[in-house]
């Protein structure tokens, strides 16, 4: 850290990620009052300041066959991206998760003298150990966000830190008195939450699976009300897609209500993600769902 203002370059690729780097803009706005953040986000890190030059739902797509498509698009950003990092010159460029993404964005910076650090290992101990080999050359530093993962890195030579789980950090209890009264749901009344994701390829194929499960539990439990949680960039489209729903679902936004309405669940149906986390600290038993294109399904 040097007593020059500090510029620091942020790219985040997709709804998760855009969450953890507006917490990391947070905590490094009460360290240095002069720091300044430019790069790429979604509407979290634009709330603590940041101006994305790229639009995040250009590049939160997940799948194989479903990449196909904007193979040409990811190209273009990514040469984009890394033309702006040479030309704004910040003090560290931190990429955050996306690997299709920013594991391309640091091969082309290879060689720069801007130090690069990346914000979530690979899963490297579940699947594709290799990858901690490849990724080592690309980074300066790691940041983890599991205890046991650093070492892992750190055997090929890449210095790694263990940083801590957004989801424990996120895991305050809501205020479930408050959310009854808010929506006027009885004390006593059953509640199913649903959490159909935060990318719209996951809300596009999940939501039709889902609304057709939710309206065979109301056949079987119609006194049971459904809350949707969701994120601000996909609520158009999640509010539209449950006004046919049966049982008059309550939609809500925001990290406070998703906790508050996880403080009155008695069950959840959730789209596979970091979420699956967060329900598990905050006690509600779930339902972990996801779906894919059939092509990319049969070669997973």
């Amino acid at each position: 850290m040097t007593a020059q203002a500090l510029k620091i370059m942020l790219v985040a690729g997709e709804p998760s990620g855009d969450r953890l780097g507006a917490s990391l803009m947070a905590a490094l706005q009460k360290r240095r009052e002069d720091v300044t953040f430019v790069g790429v986000g979604g509407p979290s890190m634009e709330a603590e300041g940041l101006k994305s030059s790229v639009p995040i739902d250009d590049l939160a797509v997940m799948g194989l066959v479903e990449v196909i498509p904007r193979i040409p698009q990811l190209k273009r950003h990514i040469r984009n991206t890394a033309a702006r990092v040479q030309q704004e010159r910040p003090d560290v460029l931190v990429t955050i998760d996306a690997p299709g993404f920013n594991f391309r964005l640091a091969k082309q910076l290879t060689g720069t003298e801007i130090p690069r650090i990346h914000y979530v290992a690979p899963s490297v101990w579940a699947w594709r150990p290799g990858r901690a080999k490849k990724i080592a050359p690309l980074f300066d530093h790691l940041l983890a966000l599991l205890p046991f993962e650093p070492p892992y890195f750190e055997a090929v030579g890449l210095p790694t830190t263990f940083v801590g789980h957004p989801a424990v950090e996120r895991a305050q209890i809501g205020d479930a008195e408050a959310f009854r009264a808010r929506h006027d749901i009885q004390e006593g009344t059953r509640t199913l939450v649903v959490l159909p994701g935060s990318r719209r390829s996951e809300t596009d194929r999940l939501l039709p699976v889902f609304a057709e499960t939710v309206r065979q539990v109301l056949a079987l439990h119609a006194d049971l009300r459904v809350i949707v949680p969701t994120v601000e960039h996909v609520a158009a489209t999640v509010g539209q897609a449950v006004k046919n729903w049966p049982g008059s679902p309550i939609v809500v936004t925001g990290d406070l209500e998703r906790r508050n309405a996880f403080a009155v669940a008695d069950v959840a149906l959730a789209a596979s993600g970091t979420v699956s986390v967060e329900l598990a600290l905050a006690g509600v038993p779930a339902i972990i769902a996801y779906d894919v294109n059939r092509i990319t399904a049969a070669i997973a």
